[in-house]
């Protein structure tokens, strides 16, 4: 019976509501693309995303997010729906956190926390946790305000004590400043270790997969390194990095699969992921793997340019993968149809020959769930990690 209970209660999927607003700088379209992006960060952790709610504000509320208006329309469905939790899609302020606390008087996540708790849920290795739990602590620290307000007390004094003693605020911004150091300590420790496994691979070309998150990037490598490589259709189903020596006819190289990125990637992760990225960042060609079926897949490219940028690792040559063409439908629009025009209006064709034309990378259209052009995957990669090899090997050209 009370394995039953048990059973349930892991089950209970917590019913959310999201938040958004529409700017000068983000436009209708963007907005409910954001918002399809974190109903799927939702699932992904746990929780049912009923209802979606949007402002049009010239910038995002200073003390609510939204306007006074908007928050109470929230309020009065969250009451009335049996709402757990509320998400807000971006990351908030601490005094927007309090507030809108007070208000709606039930569980606030932003973005940030959001990504972070699937990160924890995600972590496996004692590595990927240490990673999470530094990145979780430096989003909590500047938090601690909004958790501790109603427990604003005085510790110590009264006899064989002089003073007054430290707050519980005081004391909890200490406990967790230690802890943030210790975290730092131990990844030191982990970093070194990762930089000798590193440079006991000898010379071998090194390929690192990026994207954006759930683009196919395992899937990728499985088939590539004919191993398998945990991949799922959920966000960051991969977190710790993966790298498999791979053989293409008699040409040896490394392959490594990595985090996937997303838009506003928090700082903190990036931060603590930091050795996790170096896989990226010593890699001699990055293999961008694309979703093309996705509606903003030009902005997903975008992202990976920019995490690529702020991690130090924009400069490095890139080889476009374009793949889950298997999924890409093409929509053709009517003559009066003023809308812009997006990556959905071509053909897949056409699509090819625009890549191709206007890419100064080496790119291919591939599926990975069915195996198409795969060969040809093969063949291109090969090509490109010969060439390095011979500038590295000039006198083990033979094998070519």
């Amino acid at each position: 019976m009370e394995k039953n209970i048990k059973n349930k209660a892991s089950q209970y999927q917590e019913r959310s509501v999201l938040v958004g607003v529409i700017t000068n700088e983000q436009s209708d379209a963007q907005t409910k693309e954001y918002l399809d992006e974190l109903r799927f960060l939702a699932e992904t952790a746990g929780a049912i995303a009923v209802k979606s709610f949007t402002q049009r504000l010239e910038r995002a509320d200073s003390k609510t997010f939204v306007g006074s208006g908007k928050i109470q329309e929230i309020m009065n469905f969250i009451k009335e729906n049996e709402i757990d939790l509320v998400i807000f899609d971006d990351e908030l302020t601490p005094s927007q956190l309090k507030n809108i606390e007070k208000i709606l008087d039930c569980k606030i996540l932003d973005r940030t926390s959001l990504i972070l708790d699937i990160f924890a849920k995600r972590a496996k290795t004692a590595y990927a946790k240490t990673q999470v739990e530094l990145a979780q602590y430096q989003y909590l620290l500047p938090r601690l305000t909004r958790m501790w307000t109603h427990l604003e007390r005085q510790r110590g004094g009264g006899i064989g004590r002089y003073g007054p003693g430290e707050t519980q605020l005081e004391t909890d911004r200490r406990i967790i400043l230690e802890k943030i150091s210790k975290l730092k300590g131990q990844l030191k420790k982990i970093d070194k270790q990762m930089v000798s496994q590193r440079g006991n691979r000898g010379s071998l070309v090194r390929l690192a997969l990026v994207g954006y998150t759930n683009v196919g990037k395992s899937t990728l490598m499985t088939l590539l390194s004919k191993s398998e490589v945990f991949a799922e259709n959920k966000l960051f189903a991969t977190l710790d990095t993966t790298v498999r020596k791979v053989v293409i006819e008699n040409l040896p190289f490394l392959l490594s699969d990595t985090v996937g990125f997303i838009r506003k990637l928090p700082a903190q992760l990036i931060e603590s992921f930091k050795s996790t990225l170096d896989e990226v960042r010593e890699a001699d060609v990055l293999v961008h793997v694309v979703d093309i079926s996705h509606p903003n897949c030009e902005e997903q490219i975008n992202v990976v340019k920019q995490t690529l940028f702020e991690i130090g690792a924009a400069n490095k040559p890139v080889f476009l993968v374009f793949n889950k063409i298997d999924e890409y439908t093409f929509v053709e629009k009517a003559e009066d149809d003023l809308t812009p025009v997006t990556v959905k209006n071509y053909s897949l064709e056409d699509l090819m020959k625009s890549w191709i034309a206007k890419e100064n990378t080496p790119c291919i259209f591939i599926s990975a769930k069915f195996k198409t052009n795969i060969e040809k995957l093969r063949s291109d990669i090969y090509k490109i990690v010969a060439e390095i090899h011979a500038g590295r090997y000039p006198f083990n050209n033979f094998l070519y």
